[in-house]
């Protein structure tokens, strides 16, 4: 004769959550929430709802047809199992299970319904006869939970009064520990703050970091995008055209929290690095080759002073950025333009306009929407539309570190 009612629902739901776990990968936490029950609900719902055409296959009990089964859908079945139905059952608090979840469960452990199992039982903690009265079945957590909290309350009864003020002092003294040590640790970050406040304004004061604030004024006037001509290439000995050279560069100037971002696009490299205002109008630009390793790679320094007018004569150490061995440190004059602010920037690399022009381009959106290509590349300096820039970029524009003949070439040199 096999178990009945609350115990044996309890052991086949427990049994068939091992399974399902073991199945599927997925953990069912048996506590009150009964969406965590949903996945095996559904799991023997398809076989629940099977029963009507099941019994000669599974030996169970007689079922009669769902005439709704077609225009309903889970959990609103005539043979549906709920996630809920599944975890009151489990924890106990179901006496008289529903014929169709136990008949569910027989053929989802055993591949048999309840009638057929009867007669040809493989499971002997579901016999209930006299050799196996005293045979334990895990009926649910709420039996083990209440089982645990009788033991934790009579362990808590035979505690003496003393033990418990043993426990307390202990308690005591490790607050007090833990209080001292937060306070020394206190201590410790406030002198470590302390201190590198006190190293911080060593630097600035050593360094000359941020030595001027600017006003707001100066602030607007500096930060925006700029375009910036200088004549480096005639500098470069591997060129045998280098005479009267010049390359365009577009720059971004960003202010952040004293300072100033400095991004420099140029015809073959890019350049990142900051300025800052020295004085009134008087601006530090410090920059290098932008790569993908955390060094400096050419630095160049230049002192640009800011005055009204259309362009800004600046002087740069600065270097010709010519290939390998031949990339030597020079002094130069460069020209720099404002030619508004904000807007969005995108440098076009790899196009069939870049293979056109054989140049990089840079396409900036102003704040209206107005877009404009600027082309970056080295070009004559005779041919640029604004003449009096010629004199300002020419061969007399450059210092050579050594000096050296047939570097710069002037009119009577030109090959």
């Amino acid at each position: 004769m096999l178990r009945k009612g609350k115990e044996e629902i309890i052991y086949l739901l427990n049994k068939s959550i091992e399974k399902y776990q073991l199945d599927t990968g997925k953990e069912i936490v048996q506590n009150t929430n009964r969406k965590n029950y949903e996945g095996l609900a559904m799991v023997l719902s398809e076989i629940s709802n099977n029963l009507p055409n099941s019994e000669a296959e599974f030996g169970h009990d007689l079922y009669s047809i769902d005439r709704n089964f077609i225009n309903s859908n889970y959990p609103f079945r005539k043979y549906d199992i709920t996630g809920g139905q599944i975890k009151d059952a489990s924890m106990g608090l179901v006496s008289s299970p529903r014929n169709f979840m136990v008949d569910a469960c027989y053929i989802y452990l055993y591949q048999k319904g309840r009638k057929a199992f009867e007669l040809l039982p493989t499971d002997e903690n579901l016999v209930s006869d006299g050799l196996n009265e005293n045979k334990q079945v895990n009926y649910s957590l709420i039996k083990e939970n209440v089982e645990l909290k009788t033991k934790i309350a009579s362990l808590e009864k035979s505690i003496k009064y003393k033990t418990a003020s043993i426990i307390t002092r202990k308690l005591r003294w490790r607050l007090y520990a833990f209080m001292t040590l937060l306070f020394l640790a206190l201590i410790i970050v406030s002198y470590q703050f302390y201190t590198y406040e006190n190293k911080w304004e060593m630097v600035k004061n050593d360094l000359m970091v941020l030595p001027y604030k600017a006003t707001s004024k100066e602030i607007s006037d500096l930060e925006g995008l700029w375009i910036c001509y200088t004549g480096s290439p005639q500098a470069r000995t591997s060129d045998p055209s280098r005479f009267h050279k010049v390359v365009l560069n577009f720059i971004e100037i960003t202010y952040k929290e004293g300072y100033f971002l400095y991004n420099r696009y140029g015809a073959n490299f890019n350049h990142k690095g900051n300025a800052k205002f020295l004085s009134p109008n008087l601006v530090s630009i410090f920059s290098s080759v932008k790569n993908n390793a955390y060094i400096i790679e050419s630095p160049r320094h230049t002192l640009l002073e800011l005055s009204e007018g259309k362009y800004l004569n600046a002087i740069s150490a600065s270097w010709n950025f010519d290939t390998s061995s031949n990339n030597k440190m020079i002094g130069i004059r460069e020209v720099y333009s404002k030619i508004g602010k904000g807007g969005r920037v995108v440098e076009i690399v790899n196009t069939k306009e870049n293979a056109s022009c054989q140049c990089k381009i840079i396409n900036w959106t102003n704040e209206a929407g107005v877009k404009q290509d600027w082309f970056l590349k080295n070009s004559f300096l005779d041919s640029i539309p604004e003449k009096k820039l010629i004199p300002l970029l020419n061969q007399n524009s450059i210092l050579l570190k050594n000096p050296e003949e047939g570097v710069l070439l002037s009119s009577s040199f030109k090959k």
